[in-house]
């Protein structure tokens, strides 16, 4: 054993690169590109306990921007499977859970400068095809965040050992912070690489072991990670990566007794029904279950009178639009007020009539395609819907083609009712809608911060823009509640790990803050120790004797 209290690398954030035309990394981007594009449809069995398994269901896996190319075949997991990783990842529990931290945090430092060095153009090509990601989108995503994943929590981690109580004299008392008794069930979404990787990993960090699902939607670039955590050195069923639909692989997790703890990220409605049958099944665990989820969202862009309107313009464009309003932080509704309605709406129609839709192969495509078929069709059954409202009209966008691939046109929405359905509703995708607040009443900004609060269940990300410092700050106390991550004269996304902690309360989530040492702190379970080097011989205390003998 290495005898030395060590300090693991000072984490700093990875640097994004630009991809500029001419430049080495996009020569290199577009090259791996065009080989993984070029390949025959590789095969994405289960991991479980090191061994590679293919099972008799299987989906492919499509590119949404060319939904008749396919990328891969997926091996979907069953009850038999499941049960086959919570026994493998058991086996596995004492070895790792009993591992030094060091050896622990080598393996995922490991895993970091693969992605940073030789695996980052597969990682982000990955995610370019099989989530209709920009190459942009793509680096700041699957490459920098997942990289900054890894890293920061390492430092988090040591940062938590080393949170240890006081010692009185004779007295050693000590913090043992054990992994949860049991396994951790992750359930991670398509649309960030970096989300869907870091799930698995932070419980797996701490000691724990872990079941893995991710999204059938993002299992191309979900195997390449499976692949790098390997390649790190991660000994066999410490994460087992087990595809499969959402029953058949969560109902025997939660199931078995040796249920532990659950990493979430996904629709609000999925969370709830998943923490309604863990209250149910809650006699048969041998633990209470640790439950942490990032749910849904519903963000805002609110604006006083003295903001800068360019500056609203672009947040709107860029929140709203980036990876096709696919982020559980995307900008969804926006509050404008009526004298800079038409000022603000007429830079945005100019910027979105230079905003380029198309394949992730033209990096001159801002837009690409949404996920898949269930998604398109919610999307366009929104859009037509608003077309046919009296009380809303589509300002821009609207069109949508599903010939070739996913693709909706950018589209924003006024409406004159701030309870419209596309106001209040969760779509994730590119549909932004508008309502236009009156500010010519002494109460104006008071009434639209009121309305922007009690608006829908969520509280997720939300954006406010003024010039005003006064209004600007009564603003941020007004809307205390109504967003974990707010952003002062900024778009609602873009969370930097270690820089800005994302999550959300309400019906948006549990707010743990990924990426933080608020989450790792759900995925251990202190044991306090103390040691006293002289004990006591005798029960007897000073008190107990009598007065004339004092």
């Amino acid at each position: 054993m290495l005898n030395a209290i060590t300090i693991p690398p000072p984490p700093v954030n990875e640097p994004v690169r630009a991809y500029a035309p001419g430049s080495a990394e996009r020569r290199s981007l577009r090259q791996r590109l065009a080989e993984m594009k070029a390949q025959d449809a590789i095969t994405i069995p289960a991991v479980i306990g090191g061994q590679k398994i293919r099972t008799d269901k299987t989906v492919s896996v499509v590119c949404p921007h060319e939904h008749a190319h396919v990328l891969a075949t997926g091996h979907l997991c069953g009850k038999a499977e499941v049960e086959s990783a919570i026994e493998a990842a058991l086996k596995a529990a004492p070895a790792w859970s009993r591992m030094s931290f060091d050896e622990r945090a080598a393996i995922f430092l490991k895993a970091a400068d693969l992605l940073a060095g030789p695996y980052r153009d597969t990682i982000n090509a990955a995610t370019m095809l099989g989530q209709s990601k920009n190459a942009y989108q793509a680096e700041i995503d699957s490459a920098c965040e997942m990289i900054d994943f890894l890293r920061f929590n390492v430092a988090f981690a040591r940062e938590l050992y080393a949170q240890q109580p006081i010692s009185s004299p004779g007295v050693w008392n000590r913090m043992e912070y054990r992994p949860l008794e049991g396994f951790v069930l992750a359930i991670t979404p398509f649309n960030f690489t970096a989300i869907s990787g870091n799930l698995p990993m932070s419980p797996a960090l701490m000691g724990n072991v872990v079941l893995w699902k991710p999204a059938t939607t993002q299992l191309y670039s979900a195997h390449y990670l499976m692949e790098v955590f390997e390649l790190a050195g991660l000994p066999p069923g410490v994460i087992n990566f087990v595809p499969g639909a959402g029953a058949d692989v969560g109902d025997p997790c939660l199931a078995s007794p040796h249920f532990a703890g659950l990493h979430f990220t996904g629709s609000t409605g999925t969370f709830n029904y998943l923490w309604e049958k863990i209250g149910k099944t809650l006699p048969t665990y041998r633990s209470y279950p640790r439950i942490v989820g990032e749910t849904g969202g519903k963000d805002f862009i609110v604006v006083h009178p003295s903001a800068n309107p360019a500056a609203v313009a672009t947040a709107m464009v860029r929140g709203a639009f980036e990876y096709q309003g696919q982020k559980c932080s995307a900008a969804s509704r926006v509050y404008l007020p009526t004298s800079q309605k038409e000022a603000v709406m007429a830079l945005v129609g100019e910027q979105l009539s230079r905003v380029r839709m198309g394949s992730v192969e033209d990096f001159g495509n801002f837009v690409n395609a949404v996920i898949d078929r269930k998604s398109y069709d919610g999307l366009v059954r929104h859009i037509e819907a608003a077309k046919a409202a009296p009380n809303a009209t589509v300002r821009f966008g609207g069109g949508h083609d599903d010939a070739v691939g996913y693709f909706i046109e950018p589209t924003v929405i006024e409406t004159t009712d701030p309870t419209f359905v596309t106001m209040c509703e969760e779509l994730f995708g590119p549909v932004l809608t508008v309502y236009a607040y009156d500010d010519s009443t002494a109460t104006a900004w008071d009434d639209v911060l009121a309305l922007v609060d009690q608006t829908g269940p969520y509280a997720l990300t939300g954006a406010i823009f003024s010039d005003d410092r006064t209004a600007l700050y009564h603003a941020l106390d007004r809307l205390r509640d109504a967003a974990g991550n707010v952003y002062l004269n900024d778009k609602p996304t873009g969370a930097v790990v270690g820089q800005q902690p994302f999550g959300g309360a309400r019906g948006s989530g549990t707010n743990d803050k990924a990426g933080s040492l608020w989450n790792l702190m759900r995925w251990v379970s202190p044991r306090a120790i103390k040691e006293t080097f002289a004990p006591p011989t005798d029960f007897v205390y000073p008190f107990l004797a009598p007065d004339d003998e004092v």
